[in-house]
């Protein structure tokens, strides 16, 4: 967490949190929502702004509830989440990369929803793969011991016997209503 805000924090305690003026989407996007977004349940405006995305990514958390929330000096500004509180893209040289620039670091979990979402955990924590880099990934799965093949793949998600592997993590199967208490955060955060 910044300086700045850890001193913000000091000086006004009792600033009220705010919830629906940002989200994060499916594809790792930082989104502003203003009260039209929110009264007509929109996506919002992209963020491209580099330096308040900057700050936005440093100052990312979650409280004991799972709620994921940007620290906005004082305020904490509850997010809507799409899929997971991190979204994770390829990166050729460091492998998974999460919308903060962090690395999620080796997979140690991964699941694989009815749709199709592929869920990983690393490093403490959860990301949802961004659907454009989900091709690199099967590339690298195997169905008993066999390359997945785009057939043999969809039979495993509908429920055909078989083990699929991403490199050496079994993937399992996983509702994509379950994810939230699975992984334990909120989507949608109320007061």
């Amino acid at each position: 967490m910044d300086d700045i805000v850890k001193k913000a924090i000091a000086k006004w305690p009792n600033v009220p949190h705010c919830y629906g003026w940002l989200a994060l989407d499916a594809r790792g996007a930082w989104r502003m929502r203003d009260e039209r977004a929110q009264h007509l349940d929109l996506p919002g405006d992209k963020v491209h702004q580099q330096a308040l995305l900057g700050f936005i990514n440093r100052n990312y958390a979650a409280d004991e509830r799972g709620c994921w929330y940007f620290q906005n000096g004082p305020q904490r500004v509850y997010l809507n989440l799409e899929a997971t509180p991190y979204i994770a893209r390829t990166d050729p040289q460091q492998g998974l990369l999460v919308q903060t620039g962090e690395t999620l670091g080796d997979i140690e979990r991964a699941c694989m929803t009815e749709t199709g979402e592929l869920i990983v955990c690393g490093g403490g924590k959860v990301a949802k793969v961004d659907d454009r880099d989900m091709g690199q990934l099967v590339d690298a799965m195997q169905i008993n011991g066999q390359p997945a093949s785009d057939d043999a793949l969809l039979a495993w998600m509908e429920g055909s016997p078989g083990s699929l592997m991403l490199g050496q993590v079994i993937v399992e199967r996983i509702r994509q209503a379950a994810v939230p208490e699975e992984f334990g955060f909120v989507q949608r955060p109320q007061a």
